[in-house]
């Protein structure tokens, strides 16, 4: 496959982030690579077995971790060291951002999709790419009925965490979670799970929703420059999403749920105004334990407890822009036989 344009696809959209033309190349193993937009690419095997397949990384643009693994994934394809027998659509999500090595050119893209784009008076262009990349899922989960849809967005977190990898499962409204993905993400060593309590603007939440996909926001470690990522370290990742790709019906190991560390969010934390303060160290990781009753926050009048024994921050961030949430709280769960299937 020399000199195919795919094998630099990550170059290419990153000299021209917010467009390229659409083109077509076939790949050693007779699928068919289709081009749809900078960052966007559908692999449509010849024969495709009975998944569908999103794999998006980027979406905050220095995030670099996933990006390095899907573009060895990319061109592992290429090359033909790998057989694409599943079809699969491949995002890098913020092209403009990788370029940059920033997390976002002006807005927060993984809080502006279904729909939350088009709310509000503002534009940016994140609002364009989150419109055209909801476009473009639609676009490929439409594409056959009756398989099995899934979706992986894949993400490095700013801060550590006591938990190094985690995922979060998108508000299923009712619908029980999935213990075979629950097995698959344990075997690629994400053995924390969050679950979500009500509806959210991610990306994974979109496709959750909208198209019913297991979908998940799957968090690797923590932020490197390019270049300074070890690889060992997404390794199991990395060989699960690889045998998703090329394995028709791989299923991961069995696991039980008393395995898996399981929280659940217990309340959020929004800032309000330029009062607003954490009464803890922003330097705290991910999942950092508060007792019940110790003050976590304050904005003017507002003040937020811990309520919950053992309750846990992540994602705490006081610069948010005013309105957005600020801190997640969860608790520790565990998850019964009739919450599953």
């Amino acid at each position: 496959m020399n000199g195919s344009r795919l094998s630099d696809f990550l170059a290419l959209s990153r000299q021209s982030p917010w467009h390229l033309d659409p083109f077509s190349e076939g790949l050693p193993d007779g699928s068919r690579a289709e081009v749809w937009d900078t960052g966007v690419l559908c692999i449509e095997p010849s024969a495709p077995a009975e998944r569908d397949l999103v794999i998006s990384c980027g979406i905050h643009g220095n995030e670099t971790a996933p990006i390095e693994l899907c573009e060895r994934l990319l061109r592992a394809l290429v090359a033909g060291e790998r057989p694409c027998r599943q079809r699969v659509l491949l995002i890098f999500g913020n092209p403009a951002a990788i370029d940059l090595g920033v997390r976002e050119v002006e807005e927060n893209l993984n809080r502006l999709f279904s729909g939350a784009h088009a709310r509000g008076e503002r534009h940016s262009r994140e609002r364009q790419r989150a419109a055209a990349l909801e476009g473009y899922v639609e676009r490929f989960f439409s594409a056959r009925d009756q398989t099995e849809r899934l979706h992986y967005d894949l993400h490095t977190a700013i801060r550590p965490s006591r938990f190094e990898k985690f995922a979060i499962y998108p508000f299923t409204h009712g619908a029980p979670y999935s213990l075979s993905q629950l097995a698959l993400l344990n075997q690629a060593g994400v053995d924390t799970i969050l679950l979500a309590d009500g509806p959210t603007t991610t990306f994974s939440y979109f496709s959750a929703h909208r198209f019913k996909a297991h979908a998940f926001t799957v968090e690797l470690g923590k932020v490197m420059p390019f270049g300074h990522n070890d690889a060992r370290r997404f390794a199991a990742m990395e060989q699960c999403l690889a045998s998703l790709v090329s394995e028709p019906g791989w299923q991961a190991e069995p696991v039980a749920p008393a395995q898996l560390r399981v929280f659940q969010v217990c309340q959020e934390i929004t800032r309000h105004s330029e009062q607003f303060c954490f009464h803890f160290s922003d330097e705290v990781p991910n999942f950092t334990a508060f007792k019940a009753g110790t003050l976590l926050a304050e904005d003017g009048e507002h003040r937020w407890f811990a309520v919950q024994p053992e309750e846990a921050v992540v994602f705490p961030n006081a610069g948010v822009a005013n309105g957005h949430r600020a801190a997640l709280m969860v608790a520790p769960v565990e998850l019964k036989p009739e919450q599953l299937a």
